[in-house]
C-alpha cells in the first residue's frame, strides 16, 4: 500500500522505535511507516488503517508493538475474532495486561457476554491503572446489558469515579454510559441529569451527550441550507405558470377571433 512521502516513520512512539531495533534497519523503517500510517487512519478511515496493519504484520509478525496495532485496526473494524486472537499474542509477548478491557469487549463483539463478565472479576483487573479499571467497569456493564439486565448494569457503573467532581480522561464516557443505562432502564429524569453532566466533563466531544440531552428536551435540529433548497422549490413551484396544451391554445385563439369580430360588428352598428 502507497505511504506519503512526509511520513518517515519516526513520528512512533520511542518504546515502540525501540522494539523495532530487533528489525535489519531498512526493514525497520518500513514496518515504522506502515504503524505511523495505522495510528493515523485508525478513526477516520479503520479499513485504510486495517490493510496498513496487515502489511505491517506480514513484515513483523514477532514484535509485540505490531501484534497490538492490528489488534485494534480488526477491533475498529469489527473483526473481533482476529483482534482477540492478535491481543492475546501480544499479550503473551509482554505479559503486560493493559489489553485486558479491550480483550473483555473483543469477547462480547463475539456475542460472548458471559465471557467478559468473567474477565472483569479475574486477577488481572486489580493489575490494571485508574484508567483500565474505568474502561473494564464500562465494558462489564456493557455485558450486563447485553444479557438485559440494566438494573444491574446500573449498578456496575455506580462508582468513585462517577460520582467523583474531577474531570479526567475517561469521565464523560462513564457519565454517557451511566445516563444511557438509566434512559434505557426508563429512569428519564435522571438520565437527562447524568447527560448533562457529561456534556460538562466532555471538552473534546468523544460523545454525543449535548445531542441526547437536547434530544430529551425536545430540541429539534432543522438544516438550514435543506431548508433554504425546499423554499426555492416552493417559490419555483408557485411562480412558475404552466404552458397551455397545444389544444388549449387553439382554443383560445379561436376566442380571441371571435371576440374581435365581435368588436368590429359593434363598432359599425354604432357608425349606422
Amino acid at each position: 500500500m502507497p505511504i506519503p512521502e512526509d511520513v518517515t516513520g519516526d513520528e512512533i512512539d520511542k518504546d515502540v522505535r525501540q522494539e523495532l531495533q530487533s528489525l535489519p534497519k531498512t526493514l525497520a523503517e518500513d514496518v515504522a511507516r506502515n504503524l505511523v500510517m495505522v495510528a493515523r487512519l485508525l478513526d477516520e478511515d479503520p479499513e485504510g488503517a486495517y490493510g496498513y496493519s496487515r502489511v505491517a504484520l506480514r513484515l513483523a509478525s514477532r514484535v509485540a508493538a505490531v501484534r497490538e496495532a492490528a489488534g485494534f485496526a480488526a477491533y475498529a473494524t469489527q473483526k473481533y475474532g482476529e483482534a482477540l486472537a492478535e491481543f492475546r499474542a501480544a499479550k503473551r509477548m509482554t505479559g503486560n495486561i493493559d489489553l485486558w478491557p479491550v480483550m473483555a469487549d473483543c469477547e462480547r463483539g463475539l456475542g460472548r457476554p458471559e465471557k467478559a463478565l468473567d474477565m472483569a472479576g479475574a486477577p488481572e483487573v486489580h493489575k490494571l491503572d485508574k484508567a483500565g479499571q474505568v474502561e473494564m467497569r464500562l465494558v462489564a456493564a456493557g455485558a450486563r446489558r447485553d444479557l438485559g439486565q440494566l438494573d444491574a448494569a446500573i449498578v456496575t457503573l455506580q462508582s468513585p469515579e462517577l460520582a467523583a467532581n474531577s474531570v479526567q480522561p475517561w469521565t464523560a464516557r462513564l457519565r454517557y454510559a451511566y445516563a444511557d443505562a438509566l434512559l434505557a432502564a426508563g429512569r428519564e429524569s435522571e438520565a437527562r441529569e447524568w447527560f448533562a453532566k457529561a456534556v460538562e466533563a466532555d471538552r473534546d466531544g468523544s460523545t454525543d451527550a449535548s445531542d441526547r440531552l437536547a434530544e430529551l428536551d425536545g430540541v429539534e435540529f432543522v438544516d438550514a441550507l435543506v431548508e433554504d433548497e425546499d423554499h426555492e422549490d416552493d417559490v419555483v413551484a408557485a411562480s412558475a405558470s404552466p404552458e397551455p396544451a397545444e389544444d388549449e391554445r387553439d382554443e383560445i385563439e379561436r376566442d380571441e377571433i371571435e371576440d374581435d369580430k365581435d368588436e368590429d360588428n359593434k363598432d359599425e352598428d354604432d357608425r349606422d
